[in-house]
């Protein structure tokens, strides 16, 4: 700790801040642009000018960046001085020649960080007039909108995307007052990360594109503390609401996740809320190949009859419902006849990962916690395909290098450039093992280009190198062994090694080599190790640890007339099973009861939809690859400008089916009941009650505000409707308001943040005021309960080693995980449909040659499945004997399975 005067007031701060954050920490106000808590300093803006003193009897001072300042014991500043007040107003009206003064129309007004700073600062009057320097703009893509004009200079952009996230196809170019943020020609900017300049940038010259086709103001939108559904990472997100539309999604800060940040399918890939085919109401088949629409009370009547004339029942759930959902589900039908909805290899990686998350020794590290290990081994992932939040974090781990020649040679952790051109090049080491290159191949110190079961043979190898007793590899040829030697020697090397694995290539050997890694490296002491595992969604943990049959157990209840009657829960079983395994159940004629807010193929089978409500409209509880459990709340109420819709939370559905089976009243029930009862029924999940306030939690007595207080327009929203304004809908599930009547601030600390918002700071910035410490955690707590248990005593190292990949006559298929278009809601969403690349087969170069392809030759892919007819791309990097498709295309293409190939010949082709 260090003491420090501002003003002539003595404070305690951290010592190792510099002096713009310490004295934002202390709540005092100094306007700035270019620093950024996640980023550093670089003192590009000039903006946070402070007037420093050599001790308490000068009376002169000078002018110091308060962002390029440490925060030593005894500094002496005023930021109230006259001089360091001009300088400041000077500095921004700068700033402010060339800008086109535009707020009215900018899509950034009402949250830009700009507006606030100039508020601050007290500039209010444009001097300057004379022509002005301006830009063309770019077409950036989907997602993102460009307008150069409003640029300051602050380089936040350029830092975060290149620096930050790794991104080549942005960059600075010009010299002193004529610099241009963008890319060198028009095209859709490449990073995975790319939304995040819109909260990056304090400005609008990067703004969300999704949201300008159904634009709202800030203030006008109604808010919701959500969790992204995308992947299994559990970042936390603020979804905005406007008309009974999803306008916006922005990242909701949480200390031990997502922090600052999210990508680009958690931000932009929501449209599927939208959508204007969901299915809204009840429905039922009509008899003639159209449905109609039934209202509740009909709905629930054929579900009982349904219900109560079946002579078996099977529920099928979903890894992308909730928990509460699920296990309502699971009371309908009978834990015997309950179904996770995974399929079998999936749910048996998922068991698998979960024993290893709780038996090998070694913690689960949340993203922050990963960001500080020092070296990282990656096998059978490309994190940024399959959990890009988690990438984002190995890679800050692995250029913590830097960090640590800083801490050496006395640079603080915060000045940014320092750090970067000390490290250069230099970075901890980074190992990966996937079938091709994966995304963070710019910055690994060795990648191998390896089939799965070479994979797991390699991560076996490591582990009988870092622990004699562990399983040698049979057969282990000398180049593996000697990468094996080599990832040891750097794992035993570091203070906090980490492995990061998971199921996406629907490998258990994959997985079963990471967990015997992990345990060599408990039993060698390294006890601040962690292990990562991915997951395939949002609630696979969940729902694994609620405990059930695969999907195909479930169907062949029906196969054997065990089963007549399937309840199916938010889940597309065609995007599970390959279609000639579903049509050969459906053609036993069972009786369909689907549950979904997506009209899906499975959905349009059923004999009765019930019309469910999407994370926007319901709450929740998801369990994330962490095994942190988080709770989701309702953004809006859609009957309120919808009333003909029905939409409801899947468990108020099951309740109500429970309820009128069994000839009971359907009496109300709220989450919290639900929650409570899932807890005591299930002892894996005993700790979900905790993971949020319960609806009676309350500040001051208000319950907490959805909207902003500045909300504006309540009164007509629905004058088409009716002409006069209704009670705003209660919430009896959370302690929320469907208002901006409640308590909005940040004075009072609380986990449930709908939005960020203080005096003076509407912008994302906001979020530093609810923090213990700027860029730290929530003055509450992060959201969230932690549910993995680890055991006493590490478990014993398994035996089960793949033999080594050989080239056969035929090829091996793999499915690599992809984040635009490889998973099933965000892929409804147009911004992600045109960001997706085109489906292809890679082939290895060595196999391209034997068949005679080039690149965008029509390949056709036969196997136990109809065939797949797609253009070929030649792979340098995938090895020999194997042939690649991206996730998404067809179920029954499986990572393992045999195929074979053949060069189609187009007629154009044959006729030249």
């Amino acid at each position: 700790m260090a003491t420090i005067y501002v003003d002539g007031e003595q404070y305690e701060v951290n010592g190792s801040h510099n002096l713009l954050q310490a004295c934002l920490e202390l709540g005092l106000e100094i306007p700035y642009f270019c620093w950024h808590p996640a980023m550093g300093s670089v003192g590009a803006c000039r903006q946070c000018a402070v007037k420093q003193f050599k001790d308490e009897d000068d009376d002169k001072g000078m002018l110091v960046m308060s962002c390029m300042s440490p925060a030593k014991d005894g500094t002496r500043i005023s930021i109230a001085d006259d001089e360091a007040e001009e300088f400041r107003q000077s500095v921004i009206e700068w700033m402010m020649i060339s800008h086109p003064h535009d707020c009215p129309v900018c899509e950034e007004g009402g949250h830009c960080h700009l507006q606030d700073m100039t508020v601050m600062t007290g500039h209010d009057r444009r001097r300057y007039r004379f022509n002005k320097r301006t830009h063309r703009n770019q077409d950036l893509g989907p997602c993102i909108n460009h307008e150069m004009n409003r640029c300051i200079t602050c380089y936040r952009c350029v830092r975060f995307y290149r620096d930050y996230a790794g991104g080549e196809d942005l960059g600075a170019f010009g010299a002193n007052d004529n610099i241009y943020f963008g890319r060198y020609e028009d095209g859709t900017l490449e990073s995975e990360f790319s939304g995040n300049l819109t909260e990056v940038c304090p400005t609008g010259v990067f703004t969300d594109r999704t949201h300008s086709e159904r634009y709202t103001r800030k203030w006008d939108m109604q808010f919701g503390p959500s969790v992204c559904h995308q992947c299994s990472v559990g970042c936390n997100i603020s979804a905005g609401e406007r008309y009974g539309e999803v306008r916006r999604i922005e990242n909701r800060y949480h200390g031990e996740v997502n922090r600052y940040f999210l990508c680009d399918r958690g931000r932009f890939g929501y449209g599927y809320v939208n959508r204007d085919d969901r299915p809204l109401r009840p429905e039922c088949p009509n008899g003639d190949g159209e449905r109609r629409e039934l209202d509740v009370d009909e709905a629930l009547d054929r579900a009982c009859e349904l219900l109560r004339n079946a002579k078996g029942i099977v529920g099928i759930g979903s890894p992308r419902a909730s928990l509460e959902s699920n296990h309502q589900l699971k009371q309908l039908v009978g834990e015997d006849h309950f179904s996770t909805g995974l399929a079998g290899n999936e749910q048996a990686c998922v068991e698998r990962m979960r024993a290893l998350n709780e038996s090998c020794g070694l913690a689960t590290p949340s993203l922050r916690e990963i960001e500080q290990h020092d070296a990282v081994l990656v096998l059978g992932e490309d994190p940024i395909q399959s959990a890009a939040r988690l990438g984002l974090s190995i890679r800050q781990a692995v250029l913590g290098r830097r960090e640590e020649l800083a801490e050496e040679r006395g640079v603080p952790l915060w000045n940014a450039e320092a750090m970067k051109t000390l490290a250069q090049d230099q970075r901890y080491p980074l190992f990966t093992a996937y079938p091709q290159t994966t995304g963070l191949n710019g910055i690994v110190e060795q990648h191998w280009n390896l089939a799965p079961a070479d994979i797991a043979r390699l991560g076996f190898a490591v582990a009988r190198e870092i622990d004699p007793d562990a399983p040698p590899v049979p057969d282990l040829d000398v180049s593996t062994r000697e990468s094996a030697k080599l990832i040891a020697e750097k794992l035993l090397a570091a203070n906090k090694p980490l492995l990061v694995s998971g199921g996406s290539l629907g490998s258990k050997a994959i997985i079963e080599a990471s967990g015997n890694i992990a345990r060599a490296l408990a039993k060698r002491g390294k006890q601040e190790a962690g292990l990562s595992l991915i997951q395939r969604e949002a609630n696979s943990a969940g729902v694994e640890m609620l405990g059930g049959q695969p999907v195909e157990w479930a169907l062949d209840r029906v196969l054997v007339g065990e089963a007549d009657t399937l309840v199916i829960l938010e889940n597309d079983l065609y995007q599970r099973l390959a279609t000639e395994t579903l049509d050969a159940v459906f053609a036993k004629t069972p009786k369909l009861l689907v549950l979904d807010h997506q009209r899906t193929v499975t959905l349009e089978r059923a004999d009765l939809a019930l019309s469910s409500a999407s994370f926007a409209e319901a709450d929740g509880t998801l369990v994330s690859m962490e095994g942190r459990a988080q709770r989701f709340f309702q953004v809006y109420e859609p009957r309120h400008m919808r009333p003909e819709t029905r939409l409801h939370e899947s468990w108020r559905w099951l309740h109500a089916l429970a309820a009128e089976r069994d000839k009971e009243p359907a009496t109300d029930i709220v989450l919290d009941a639900v929650v409570r009862d899932c807890a005591e029924r299930n002892a894996a999940l005993a700790g979900i009650v905790e993971a949020a306030p319960d609806a009676d939690f309350r500040i001051s007595g208000q319950k907490l505000a959805r909207s902003p207080h500045r909300y504006s327009g309540r009164t007509s929203m629905r004058a088409h409707l009716d002409v006069r304004e209704p009670a705003p809908t209660r919430d009896p599930d959370s302690a929320l308001a469907f208002s901006m009547e409640g308590y909005s601030g940040f004075d009072r600390p609380r986990q449930v943040v709908p939005f960020a918002w203080a005096p003076g700071f509407n912008s994302p910035e906001a979020w530093n005021k609810f923090m213990d410490e700027v860029g730290g955690h929530l003055r509450a707590g992060d959201p969230g309960v932690l549910l993995f248990r680890s055991a006493d005593e590490v478990s014993d190292y398994s035996g089960e080693i793949p033999e080594a990949f050989v080239r056969g006559d035929d090829w091996q298929l793999t499915v690599l995980p992809r984040l635009f278009g490889g998973e099933e809601t965000s892929s409804r969403t147009q911004p992600i449909i045109e960001r997706s690349a085109p489906a292809h087969i890679a082939v290895a170069r060595a196999d391209a040659e034997r068949l005679g392809l080039r690149d965008g030759d029509w390949l056709s892919l036969t196997g136990q499945f109809q065939a797949l007819t797609l253009p070929a791309t030649v792979n340098d990097q995938l090895p020999e004997g194997l042939v690649s498709v991206p996730a998404g295309l067809d179920p029954a293409l499986i990572t393992g399975a045999r195929v074979s190939l053949s060069r189609i010949q187009l007629d154009e082709e044959v006729s030249s």
